[in-house]
């Protein structure tokens, strides 16, 4: 079983480098032409910081829209919401997006929160609310700004992937496209590009991308990432919740765009696709306060944290593939330890005959597992979150 994870692993990162290889391709044959005129500030102008709030001129159900936002123009001590005009539909209207900003009566950290980046992840967008509605402005010092619903298309459809109509009908992972290209060859690189330089980054000292598992596939309560960055480090371990992945994981994601920007960013993890479980939610609704109250947003005593609950921190995902058609069962849950050679899944035949065993080939506990019954070959069953040792030859340093 060990043999096929490996092969798929392979076939992934031969996949992200031929994508990363077109993109740039792309760029180039599309640098030239500015596929969106926003009446908005340059793209110089945007990597600086230094624009201001563009105002559309429309309204749309009583709120203003906004093409560029600073959130020092807005006024202080209240909350703030706005639409944020983003890609044009083939159509020529706009997908825009819903913005919510909470500026604190007194200066202070700007913190920005982001959901909606898959369409299928209800959770992640639960939680921000739920945060967002126990802001009082009037109480706070620095400003809060949050994204909810980032991929609207997709959102429409509650489904994880936008639907791309530029080359015909294509779903497109939008969590794969930043920090995006204003004049990019696809809506959702545009659409990235345009809320990154106008929106993301000028308003952010610190930025959280809240996700969940995909549909089909649960995952536990976790947050992923990169632990080597001190600022994130100490995000992360403000949440009391069982698992850590200190990871940077794929190119193209939004809290990685953050990092490289050099704004300290991670991702939290919360549970299923397409449902709501306020259970785990109230788990990332207390360490984001936390978060806020460590950048000193708001006051108050800090909650419970990674200190207050077992924690475990891997640097690595196992995952474990079908190789047959067939209904699969578990015989292990969600957050289980299980060791390496463990059996965690079997599968059988439309006669019941049991047709594949899938053993785990690491040490550590179960982070993800296929919700649907019904799996065919390749399809991801389980991931065992692990750590990986250094690699041989090189020394680790503690600190």
């Amino acid at each position: 079983m060990s043999g096929n994870s490996k092969k798929g692993l392979d076939r992934r990162d031969l996949l992200i480098a031929s994508i990363a290889t077109v993109g740039a391709a792309a760029t180039l044959a599309a640098g030239s032409v500015k596929a969106q005129d926003a009446a908005a500030p340059s793209l110089e102008a945007a990597s600086d910081g230094s624009q201001g709030t563009v105002y559309t001129g429309e309204v749309i159900q009583g709120k203003k829209v906004v093409s560029a936002l600073d959130v020092n123009d807005l006024e202080s001590g209240q909350k703030h919401l706005l639409y944020f005009q983003g890609v044009q539909m083939p159509t020529g209207q706009y997908w825009y997006v819903s913005v919510t900003v909470a500026k604190g009566a007194k200066p202070g950290k700007r913190v920005v929160m982001t959901s909606g980046v898959h369409g299928d992840e209800m959770s992640s967008i639960h939680t921000v609310q739920t945060v967002m509605n126990q802001l009082d402005p009037v109480q706070m010092s620095g400003t809060v700004m949050t994204v909810t619903d980032i991929s609207r298309p997709a959102i429409e459809g509650m489904q994880r992937r936008w639907p791309n109509f530029g080359r015909g009908n294509d779903l497109i992972d939008m969590n794969r496209e930043w920090p995006g290209n204003e004049n990019g060859a696809t809506a959702p690189s545009r659409h990235a590009g345009l809320l990154f330089n106008r929106l993301l980054r000028p308003n952010a000292d610190a930025a959280i991308d809240f996700h969940t598992g995909t549909s089909g596939f649960d995952v536990t309560a976790f947050n992923i990432g990169g632990m080597d960055i001190p600022e994130v480090k100490a995000m992360v371990e403000l949440y009391p919740v069982g698992q850590i992945f200190d990871s940077h994981v794929y190119p193209g994601v939004l809290h990685n765009a953050f990092v490289d920007a050099g704004i300290p960013s991670f991702c939290p993890e919360i549970g299923a696709a397409r449902v709501l479980d306020l259970e785990m939610i109230s788990l990332f609704v207390e360490g984001t306060m936390n978060v806020l109250k460590h950048h000193g947003i708001i006051a108050g005593p800090v909650g419970r944290t990674g200190k207050d609950v077992s924690v475990f921190l891997g640097n690595s995902a196992f995952p474990i593939l079908a190789t047959e058609g067939g209904i699969v069962e578990h015989l292990v849950k969600l957050n289980d330890k299980v060791e390496a050679g463990q059996k965690v899944a079997i599968q059988r035949n439309s006669f019941g005959e049991v047709v594949a065993e899938y053993t785990s080939g690491v040490t550590g506990e179960v982070t993800g597992q296929r919700r649907d019954a019904m799996s065919e070959p390749a399809n991801p069953l389980v991931f065992i979150l692990f750590q990986k040792p250094p690699p041989e030859g090189v020394e680790a340093y503690p600190e």
